[in-house]
């Protein structure tokens, strides 16, 4: 039979032609994405498989032991989800909030605010806490918000990329026991560099991203949850409302059955499993201790630039450093000069610190001297070129 020809005729308005992508050089000093180790974009480069293949499904499950071991727990529920971060965080609230569930949001940054205002969206009573932004909260703070609210979940971010504050976390997870609720934590910008002990500190759910301390390309979102979380979501009386992010429903994939759910980013886990060998291979206490030790480098050399840190330093994150632009600096023409001129990415500030910090990240593959003394070297020689 002969194929139906259309009467229609392309339409060239659109036509352009394009050179093949390249990117320029960048070296990626802000608060994420960090620039990915050559070894993960290797990986990445390699040739697709099926998402149901074998060898594939012996990759996620090496994945989710690698997640497993950078978290420290022992949860049988860890994935990547196929998203970035922010997918990620959606899924714990979707997965174990129901309507009415009284959801007490920790806000001391611009992403407490991200909690809030999604929790919200699942038709959760939505009661918050709030510390001025790079500060943090104390036990009796977060006890006595327990006392008043009684949520169903306590949702906390550890490492806000917005100030540089890391949330101490020793005894929360008690007080959530206590109170029998859910322990949610955002480690976004801790995992991989800062010390973190989910199992220990009694967190019942957890999320992070791939293109920070993991040094892999966005894309990727870790999930993990407890067998507390999971009960909570058992005992749903509905679905969850997100098909997507429904873990009951990932976890036929992920879990011993490898049912179908979605076509899997296959490229992108097998840059997540080279940058999690890779991490696993270093040591999370050597990783830990580097990205101390390089940032404690950069504290030294801004203090001695007479440039002011924001967060104290008992709580100041390893990754992410915020510092106070100096009176009568043109901010936006500095970082602009710094893309242009070095092909340095530094960040400004979000929300109320808009205008008035720099984000300077050493996260993952970037956390290296060399980078620091760049980075420094040019704050002496140039900044003050940049005054109104």
């Amino acid at each position: 039979m002969a194929t139906t020809q259309s009467s229609f005729t392309v339409d060239q308005s659109h036509f352009k032609v394009f050179e093949p992508t390249s990117t320029p050089d960048r070296l990626l000093l802000g608060p994420g994405p960090s620039n990915a180790d050559p070894q993960v974009l290797q990986a990445l480069s390699l040739s697709p498989v099926g998402h149901l293949d074998p060898f594939y499904v012996g990759l996620m499950s090496e994945v989710q032991e690698l997640l497993r071991y950078c978290w420290q727990t022992d949860n049988r529920l860890t994935i990547p989800m196929s998203g970035t971060g922010s997918a990620a965080m959606e899924a714990t609230l979707a997965n174990v909030v129901e309507p009415q569930d009284t959801v007490l949001i920790g806000i001391k940054g611009y992403f407490g605010h991200r909690l809030a205002d999604m929790a919200s969206r699942y038709r959760a009573n939505v009661e918050t806490i709030e510390k001025e932004w790079g500060q943090v909260f104390s036990l009796d703070e977060i006890e006595a918000a327990l006392n008043k609210y009684q949520p169903k979940v306590f949702a906390l971010v550890h490492a806000e990329t917005s100030t540089g504050v890391c949330q101490p976390m020793e005894g929360i997870g008690e007080l959530c026991r206590k109170h029998n609720c859910l322990l949610l934590l955002d480690t976004v910008t801790s995992l991989g560099g800062v010390p973190l002990f989910l199992d220990k500190w009694k967190v019942d759910l957890a999320y992070s991203c791939s293109q920070k301390g993991l040094s892999c390309p966005p894309g990727l979102g870790p999930f993990t949850m407890n067998k507390r979380a999971e009960e909570k979501m058992n005992s749903r009386s509905e679905k969850v409302p997100n098909w997507y992010l429904d873990v009951s429903l990932l976890n036929k994939y992920w879990g011993s059955d490898r049912v179908y759910h979605h076509t899997a980013p296959v490229n992108m886990n097998f840059a997540l499993r080279e940058a999690l060998r890779i991490l696993s291979q270093e040591g999370l206490d050597k990783s830990w201790q580097r990205h101390r030790s390089n940032a404690e480098r950069l504290w030294k050399g801004l203090n001695s630039l007479n440039l002011e840190l924001h967060v104290d330093e008992e709580y100041r994150l390893p990754t992410l450093t915020t510092v106070r632009i100096p009176s009568g600096i043109d901010s936006k023409a500095f970082i602009i000069h710094l893309l242009n001129n070095y092909g340095i990415e530094i960040g400004g500030g979000l929300g109320s610190l808009a205008g008035k910090v720099w984000r300077i990240g050493l996260m993952g593959y970037n956390s290296r001297k060399e980078n620091v003394d760049k980075i420094l070297n040019i704050f002496e020689t140039e900044l003050d070129n940049f005054k109104k």
